[in-house]
């Protein structure tokens, strides 16, 4: 179905016809004019026409000073930082180009490159959808779901802090609703892929009649206008004054607390004006003060949606793990600890700190049963894995760090390996604990930090939980 031009737009865009696929792709988005998703010659007849705006990729600005360098400008992910470009000789134009190694994953951005931004009608939004969820909220829920939506008509910024297992997806649900029902354009952002491919088909099933759309490294490719956008952070970097409302998932979590372009990409697409929201269970001292500072809605939920405790981590000794599983030795609690779960039948994770390490150490649990499976961030099938564990096909996972949250499974017990290495702050630590006792069936559960030595991040992370419980039961242990 082809897309008419009003009376007013017909001069404006004389002697074309919009196609719909093409504009629904580039409506707020920024892409690369050298390595567009559709025929080069289409797209010049478009861009001949004014439909798309034209960005130089890299912005260059000279100092009035002799002795400063020029500084350059990613105009895609907004990276200002002069080490991280680099100028080469360009095969393309056949000069001395920069181009920026920040996005350089997204594809190359060079100084002789073109970005281009849609300009062209633009249509209707759906204001039509369909809720489907008949789940009911706890009284602390639906309070934050209540106050999240007040922030949001009020384009006021908002924090939803609630402990891990509070339901935060459902507190969600309403605001999202009543964003789309106004005709408005949402993102769902998160810094793991992990998590958005928990968050897609849970938002699919209650809002069936409205095209969501999924953006993450290798995403399958997806038609129509997405009115409702579940995307990693990284993704954003291709969006400009995109959307109504930005709802960032897990804000805490790395690399975007420690990636300022992140950060920035997220405001970068949102439309001026436009409220964001921040969701976590263990905001940094740095979310909290802005939050303070610039008088943002608050939401605080320290309790579970079914009313239990958090599981609170034990600490047990495993002295020089790393030299008998590099040696391809299991040290004999954790062994002890893995049958047991394969004997009550209990899903489990168990976290390693290096991918080298969890690699080693793979073969040896897999003598003790050939099910156990491990997964890392670039594990092409970490995906279809996760999806076994749910599905009981394998009894246990071993995983890296990429697994700390946005995944649920149904009485799953949890170990962390090195505890104390860095790599396992506390908010991380807090986060695997949170794997623990989600579902209403099985709300207790093992969480245990076997260690080579107490760090100062595992005594945080479990006090940070008893502060939890203790706020919200009165418990202390």
């Amino acid at each position: 179905m082809k897309y008419i031009l009003k009376n007013s737009q017909a001069k404006r865009y004389k002697g074309i016809i919009v196609e719909p696929e093409i504009r629904d792709f580039f409506i707020g988005k920024i892409w690369s004019r050298e390595n567009p998703p559709f025929p080069r010659t289409k797209m010049e007849q478009y861009i001949k026409k004014n439909f798309f705006k034209i960005t130089p990729a890299i912005s260059i600005k000279h100092s009035s000073s002799i002795f400063a360098n020029k500084k350059y400008v990613c105009n895609r992910c907004h990276n200002d930082n002069r080490h991280e470009f680099v100028e080469f000789d360009c095969a393309r134009c056949g000069k001395i180009c920069v181009y920026c190694r920040h996005c350089i994953n997204m594809g190359r951005m060079c100084s002789c490159t073109d970005l281009l931004s849609w300009n062209g009608p633009v249509g209707k939004l759906n204001r039509r959808h369909i809720f489907d969820w008949s789940g009911t909220f706890t009284e602390l829920q639906r309070q934050a779901s209540e106050e999240l939506l007040e922030s949001l008509n009020r384009q006021r910024n908002h924090l939803v802090h609630a402990v891990c297992g509070a339901g935060k997806t459902e507190i969600l649900f309403p605001a999202v609703f009543h964003c789309l029902r106004k005709g408005c354009r949402v993102c769902i952002a998160t810094p793991r892929t992990d998590v958005v491919l928990e968050l897609f088909p849970r938002f699919q099933k209650v809002f069936p009649n409205t095209i969501i759309h999924a953006y993450y490294g290798d995403a399958p490719k997806q038609t129509g206008f997405a009115q409702l956008v579940i995307a990693t952070t990284h993704q954003l970097y291709r969006f400009e004054k995109a959307f109504d409302v930005v709802i960032v998932d897990e804000a805490d979590a790395f690399p975007y607390t420690f990636d300022l372009s992140l950060q920035k990409a997220v405001w970068k697409a949102r439309k001026e004006g436009a409220p964001v929201a921040l969701v976590t269970a263990t905001p940094s001292v740095g979310i909290l003060s802005k939050v303070k500072k610039e008088n943002w809605g608050y939401s605080f939920i320290p309790k579970r949606y079914h009313g239990h405790p958090l599981p609170v981590p034990r600490f047990e000794p495993l002295w020089f793990y790393e030299r008998q599983m590099m040696k391809g030795r299991i040290p004999k609690k954790l062994a002890q600890w893995t049958k047991k779960r394969l004997e009550r039948g209990e899903p489990f994770f168990i976290f390693f700190p290096t991918i080298q390490l969890m690699q080693k150490a793979a073969p040896s649990f897999q003598h003790i049963h050939p099910g156990i499976v491990s997964v890392h961030a670039n594990d092409p099938e970490r995906k279809e894995k996760v999806m076994q564990l749910r599905k009981e096909e394998v009894p246990g996972l071993l995983t890296t760090t990429i697994l700390e949250r946005g995944v649920t499974i149904k009485n799953v017990q949890v170990a962390v390996v090195g505890a104390e290495s860095k790599i396992f702050t506390s908010s991380a630590l807090v986060q695997i604990s949170g794997r623990v006792g989600r579902n209403a069936g099985f709300p207790d559960g093992e969480i245990v930090f076997f260690h080579h030595g107490i760090s100062a991040e595992m005594d945080a992370a479990r006090n940070e939980i008893l502060r939890l419980n203790r706020e919200a039961f009165g418990v202390t242990e």
